[in-house]
């Protein structure tokens, strides 16, 4: 089994390297030598290098410290599934495995510099892909065929990999992919038409010399849904994500060479590529993943007590779920370190984590567009609720439509400045669509198009997205708020607020409820009357629920996100 994982799961993996120095001393300082250059750039110190690939400038350089006994034993990467099979990896064998598989997209696959695959898998080997320059676009298994069309044509991707179960929904859409030279299959079997990388890998040579790759040169294109229209390509160059992670690994997630970090995003989302490959992998740190099919609490509690985890991050919807499975029953004798992102936390979720385990959740937000936006750093005091403070070298204000800085304690959009110079760990572009690029730019300032307050300590509140915000007879109510009041009384397991059409305020707060089994017997309408009592209570009066449905389930993504625009068309759609 352990040579048929290693033959697989190098292609669902990811990588990186760095330049060639003299380190001594312990883990932190070994960390920091490596990683203070780079955190020099962040800070505006120095300039960022005209070369730079994440492959050939961090992974290299920790497997030759390892090699030479300068780092801790700790693996660079560890895998593990719920039928007890089990890999690690150190650096130099990650390297080695990452180099044969860029070889089978060279070779193989003829895919060049600058060349686009689009890989959909639970997990796919990032590193393999900048050895050769080839430009990587990650999918989640979840995307349907008509997905997987948009993203071929889109993209012009001239390869895509996926696996047995999605090689079916790929041939669906073939006659429609004018670009797509080559398919890959990641798979036990042949399949007529494919490629069989696990074939391939077992003969590849590990020898591969990295291309010299610019910093702005592109390396990453994800897809992101907006309000209209269909998802756009956001580009990222080598050095946006490769060197703007160092000041979150550093001190957000609080990485060192002895570390073990633990983050369940699907490699489709881009978070995975926050906490699963730049920020820990730059830190030296290892690289943990559970192979699960779907979030189970009860096993997320039961690998945190088993494996000596040392730093988790999951979704403020996951940690939701675990608080309400009750993780005080379990001993996770190595966590100390917890982060989340992606959605707004609760603070009520904050303080029974903290309870229950004693350890606090370290808020942090960004976008597929940016690296760490803001956070509450280690070391900072804690405000339950914000989004913490602005993280170098960002410039993080609230603005208005015209793009006018706000005083503090005025709601407006959340912007990072971007003149009079751009920060390098932005995005480069919305690929083929200069329009949106330019539309995100107002006065000096990207805008996130998401809503919020800065207090006087420079904290970051979030309030919603702008399209999220709901007008209710002059009353601007954003939704996290409502959610967070409800989810205080202990009726509620989960909630989802959005706008829902009224003929006399336009639009009111409905709000879609997950009750605690306890609770679901009692009567609809006096629970409906307690609730709405409740939020009144909690949060201004005027933004309570005046419309109350109770559901079995609320739609999620992939990565346990609530999707309200569903939820708010299914509203309007009765209008």
């Amino acid at each position: 089994m352990r040579t048929f994982l290693k033959s697989w799961i190098p292609q669902c993996l990811w990588i990186l390297r760095s330049p060639s120095r003299t380190f001594h001393g312990n883990n932190r300082l070994l960390t920091f030598q490596i990683t203070s250059h780079y955190e020099s750039v962040n800070q505006g110190k120095k300039e960022v290098p005209e070369y730079f690939n994440f492959a050939s400038d961090v992974l290299d350089e920790w497997a030759r410290l390892e090699k030479d006994g300068r780092k801790p034993a700790n693996p660079a990467f560890w895998w593990v599934n719920d039928k007890g099979e089990e890999v690690k990896w150190s650096f130099e064998e990650f390297g080695s495995l990452s180099k044969k598989a860029a070889n089978v997209l060279s070779e193989a696959c003829g895919l060049g510099r600058g060349d686009r695959i689009v890989a959909i898998l639970p997990l796919f080997s990032i590193p393999s892909c900048f050895f050769p320059g080839i430009v990587l676009i990650p999918g989640t298994s979840q995307l349907t065929a008509k997905d997987i069309l948009y993203r071929l044509q889109a993209s012009k991707a001239k390869c895509i990999v996926t696996n047995d179960a999605l090689a079916p929904t790929v041939e669906s859409v073939l006659s429609d992919t004018q670009f797509l030279k080559t398919k890959l299959i990641v798979g036990q079997g042949s399949r007529d038409g494919w490629l069989n990388f696990k074939e391939l890998l077992a003969v590849a040579s590990a020898d591969h010399q990295c291309v010299k790759t610019r910093s702005q040169d592109p390396m990453l294109i994800y897809f992101t849904s907006g309000t209209t229209g269909f998802p756009k390509m956001v580009l990222h160059s080598y050095c946006s994500y490769g060197i703007g992670f160092v000041t979150t690994g550093r001190h957000w997630l609080k990485l060192t060479p002895s570390d073990i970090m633990w983050n369940t995003s699907d490699t489709g989302w881009v978070k995975a590529a926050w906490s699963s490959v730049f920020a820990p992998w730059i830190c030296g740190s290892c690289v943990f993943i559970h192979n699960m099919p779907q979030f189970k609490p009860e096993v997320i509690a039961e690998t945190l007590s088993r494996y000596p985890i040392t730093t988790f991050c999951t979704a403020p919807t996951a940690f939701l779920m675990l608080v309400k499975h009750d993780v005080s029953r379990y001993k996770f004798p190595s966590l100390k370190h917890c982060v989340t992102g992606g959605e707004a936390l609760n603070p009520e979720v904050f303080s029974q984590w903290k309870a229950q385990t004693g350890v606090d959740i370290h808020e942090g937000y960004g976008q597929t567009e940016t690296v760490t936006i803001c956070a509450n750093m280690k070391g900072m005091k804690i405000k339950p609720g914000s989004l913490g403070k602005a993280v170098p070298p960002y410039d993080v204000q609230i603005v208005d439509e015209q793009g006018a800085v706000v005083p503090q304690g005025e709601e407006g959009t959340i912007a990072v400045r971007v003149k009079p110079k751009r920060p390098f760990c932005l995005f480069s572009e919305y690929l083929d669509n200069p329009e949106k690029t330019a539309a995100s730019v107002r006065g000096d300032f990207y805008l996130t198009g998401d809503r919020g307050v800065m207090d006087k300590e420079g904290y970051i509140w979030f309030v919603g997205r702008a399209d999220d915000i709901i007008n209710s007879a002059g009353y601007r109510i954003g939704p996290f708020e409502v959610e967070s009041a409800l989810i205080e009384h202990p009726a509620v397991v989960e909630a989802a607020v959005v706008s829902s059409p009224d003929p006399v305020r336009g639009e009111v707060v409905k709000a879609f409820v997950v009750l605690a089994p306890a609770f679901v017997s009692h009567d609809p309408e006096k629970l409906i009357h307690e609730l709405q009592q409740h939020v009144k209570k909690v949060t201004a009066p005027y933004k309570y629920p005046r419309k109350v449905e109770f559901v079995k389930e609320l739609p999620k993504t992939v990565t346990g996100k609530i999707q309200r625009k569903v939820l708010k068309n299914k509203e309007w759609a009765k209008v």
